[in-house]
């Protein structure tokens, strides 16, 4: 997948790239399913981007197999006219970009998914700024209700979160992890599968990126958040799983020169291996039963998914 995240870089790192430009891209690679949308906002505007990329036994296609969500988390692939580059912060729109070129590539060789798969980013060459512990991060032209509600689809049964988490003091090594399933506000255990293939993709033992209940609300509630990356888990009951691109040093989300490409495709490769195996059903984001456990026993935490009280 290598080929594919290099060429996805050099695409995406030009400062008059636009959503319909990787729409063309793609389209010319036999992707046909693609939704561009520029929204503007306060902080100027974005193009939206949604591939839909039909299976064997898809939904489309009325069949039974699941449909996977893969969705780039950031606020912007570059800082322009502030900073000259690509930033740090577009690795996850590197990612999702790069697995629909895989995809397509795929399909064109004959190797299609059982399910559906659903690649949604957001194309920004010129976001802002902002401040933040311990380093500056990327701001989103538009605010994160916007984000989600063009980014999360209802169609999406599992959904895997790809973000740049590099700006921290607890993530101390370089290379790919993944947080524990998160779902209509519970922190539940890291899935077994999940680490088993991100063991396979990378060659290493499963690193897990430490979250907590702050990182699991909405935006704007005045809490702290390590980043956005499981923002899609407050506007979805799907479980949400965190795939993290990680440094063992903080990198600052719009620093330039600060992607690596090796690990951009660890990050593509691992979520194309958990769509197939989900497609398939051999992938469990959680546990069902005993999710409905522990709502019994102890209630729903959807107020978590809320800005809550006061």
């Amino acid at each position: 997948m290598l080929k594919q995240v290099l060429e996805v870089y050099d695409l995406l790192d030009d400062a008059r790239i636009t959503g319909s430009r990787v729409a063309d891209y793609l389209s010319r690679r036999g992707l046909d399913r693609i939704e561009v949308e520029t929204i503007r906002g306060e902080g100027g505007a974005t193009d939206f981007i949604k591939i839909v990329i039909p299976g064997n036994d898809g939904r489309l296609n009325k069949g039974e197999a699941p449909t996977m969500g893969i969705i780039g988390r950031l606020g912007g692939i570059g800082a322009r006219p502030e900073r000259i580059g690509m930033v740090s912060d577009a690795d996850g729109a590197t990612t999702a970009i790069s697995c629909a070129l895989k995809l397509a590539d795929m399909k064109d060789k004959g190797d299609i998914l059982n399910g559906d798969v659903i690649i949604a980013t957001h194309i920004c060459p010129d976001a802002p700024t902002r401040p933040h512990e311990p380093v500056s991060f990327m701001n989103s032209p538009v605010d994160m209700q916007v984000m989600n509600q063009y980014e999360v689809d209802p169609a999406m049964e599992a959904i895997l979160s790809v973000d740049a988490t590099k700006g921290n003091r607890i993530i101390n090594f370089r290379g790919v992890a993944i947080t524990p399933t998160v779902k209509e506000g519970y922190i539940l255990r890291v899935s077994e599968d999940l680490l088993d293939i991100l063991t396979w993709t990378t060659g290493r033992p499963p690193r897990v990126a430490p979250i907590t209940t702050q990182d699991i609300t909405p935006y704007g509630n005045e809490l702290y958040h390590m980043n956005s990356i499981l923002q899609p888990c407050t506007t979805t009951d799907a479980p949400v799983v965190g795939v993290a691109v990680t440094t063992a040093t903080m990198v600052p989300g719009c620093g330039t020169g600060a992607s690596h490409e090796v690990d951009i495709k660890e990050a593509g490769a691992f979520c194309l291996e958990v769509a197939k195996a989900f497609s398939e059903k051999k992938c469990r984001f959680f546990d069902e039963e005993e999710f409905r456990s522990m709502v019994k026993r102890y209630g729903r935490m959807n107020i978590l998914q809320t800005m809550g009280e006061g």
